[in-house]
């Protein structure tokens, strides 16, 4: 592990001077941009001329509270002069000067300039400085430590996995309404279903006619009724024509209570569950939670086919050896809390093969379960503790929870796809948005063909 370890003021002297190499990323700037409250159009990589004292006194302020004088350090005032636009995704230079020192007041004055691989100044100027009087030294953060995410990044490299793969035929339940219509038929020219419209035909083409969206003879299966568009769904596929279904515009009760059905459903030996696929900003890798939406109060059994069935979905999208986190309000086991049983009965199947694929500890509580600083923080020595993929949650309303503080109070992105039937379900909410049901898709043909070559 690299360290930071901070000059006190002790320690500088006048024209002691450091040379720093820096990377501004399209990453950093959308960062910057966000705490501006301001929005980059269409993916700029270039900040406006506005916003140079931003970008540039950001970068400068950083080098100084983190490298020289380090941590500790407290920046009084910067008299900088933008000459020209920091570029993104190139190499820069900051150089640090100490011009002079207060004794009385503890500062140093620093000189500044940035500049590019070429040399030409772009931020030139001084920082007065309150130089630590302590010395300091912590971790240095990896780059995996930190918060580099463009939002919807990992929908897209979603997508882009499924762009070799034929699309896969789906019975689309019921979609009476504009979204998911318009969900259905996009996920079609996107080429990741093949789709077959269950309902009625008079509504389904008077919601397109009014949506202006063009139907381009896609086939419509006609039922008279959200119930009976459920029931043919389930059947189609067990006739063969559907090797998947995408829920519409009925209520998921409605839609399940036919998937569930003992003599027409699509039962298998594996329980049911859902998965939800979330895309986090502040996450550095797509998270998995489960189960949100089908069982209300699972039991050990019935945790042990939802954990499989998200490292299930987990291989297929690539992820070899996924990590899950059992979750619980505590990280030790506890006969009152029974959750936390459960957890440590979870891990000891893994070891006797009843769960495979995956690497498991529990109970662990949600912040030491994805931060690596809290886990460090309790001295919890866990290869999932602040590296989960997949979080297994306690019971329905937790889970549900979870998830929607996490896509309502921090910008996450979620999919969601219920697994354990003969096909997968493509379980989309009515709040979902576009890239949200084209991402569900994906994880339904990604899983399908996985299953279909057996890899």
């Amino acid at each position: 592990m690299q360290f930071i370890e901070n000059r006190t003021y002790d320690e500088l002297r006048a024209g002691d001077s450091v040379t720093l190499a820096r990377h501004l990323r399209i990453h950093d700037v959308q960062a910057l941009a966000a705490l501006a409250g301001e929005r980059l159009q269409n993916g700029a990589a270039a900040p406006a001329r506005a916003d140079e004292a931003l970008w540039g006194g950001a970068l400068v302020v950083a080098a100084i509270l983190g490298e020289w004088p380090g941590p500790g350090s407290v920046c009084r005032s910067q008299n900088l002069r933008f000459l020209a636009a920091l570029p993104t995704e190139a190499p820069l230079q900051l150089f640090l000067r100490l011009r002079t020192k207060d004794d009385a007041a503890g500062e140093v004055l620093l000189d500044c300039r940035v500049s590019d691989a070429g040399g030409t100044a772009l931020v030139e100027g001084e920082v007065r400085v309150l130089a630590p009087r302590q010395k300091q030294r912590r971790p240095r953060l990896a780059p995996a430590d930190l918060p580099r995410h463009e939002p919807g990044a990992a929908y897209h490299d979603l997508l882009k996995a499924t762009h070799a793969l034929p699309p896969l035929p789906t019975a689309v339940v019921h979609p009476c309404d504009e979204l998911s219509l318009a969900g259905a038929l996009e996920a079609a020219r996107e080429n990741l279903i093949l789709p077959l419209l269950v309902g009625p035909r008079a509504k389904l083409e008077r919601v397109a006619q009014e949506a202006s969206l063009a139907l381009d003879g896609a086939e419509i299966v006609d039922v008279p009724h959200s119930h009976a568009a459920a029931a043919r769904g389930t059947a189609l596929v067990r006739e063969g024509r559907a090797q998947a279904l995408m829920k519409g515009s009925l209520h998921t009760d409605e839609f399940m209570a036919a998937v569930i059905d003992a003599d027409a459903g699509l039962r298998t030996e594996r329980r049911m569950s859902h998965v939800f696929a979330l895309d986090v900003p502040t996450y550095p890798k797509p998270l998995f939670i489960t189960d949100a939406a089908i069982n209300i109060a699972p039991d050990l059994v019935h945790k042990r086919d939802i954990a499989q069935n998200a490292i299930d979905l987990a291989h297929a999208l690539g992820i070899a050896l996924p990590r899950v986190a059992v979750l619980s309000a505590v990280e030790t086991v506890n006969p009152k809390i029974p959750s936390t049983l459960e957890a440590a009965a979870l891990c000891k199947m893994l070891d006797r093969g009843q769960i495979t694929g995956a690497v498991i500890d529990g109970p662990l509580a949600f912040d030491n379960a994805i931060s690596r600083g809290a886990a460090r923080s309790k001295a919890i020595a866990s290869p999932v503790a602040g590296e989960a993929d997949i979080l297994l949650v306690p019971d329905l309303e937790s889970g549900n929870m979870l998830a929607k503080q996490l896509i309502y109070l921090a910008g996450a992105e979620a999919a969601g796809i219920v697994l354990g039937a003969r096909v997968p379900i493509m379980l989309t909410s009515r709040s979902d948005g576009m890239l949200a049901r084209l991402a569900s898709c994906a994880l339904a043909l990604l899983f399908a063909h996985r299953a279909r070559s057996g890899t």
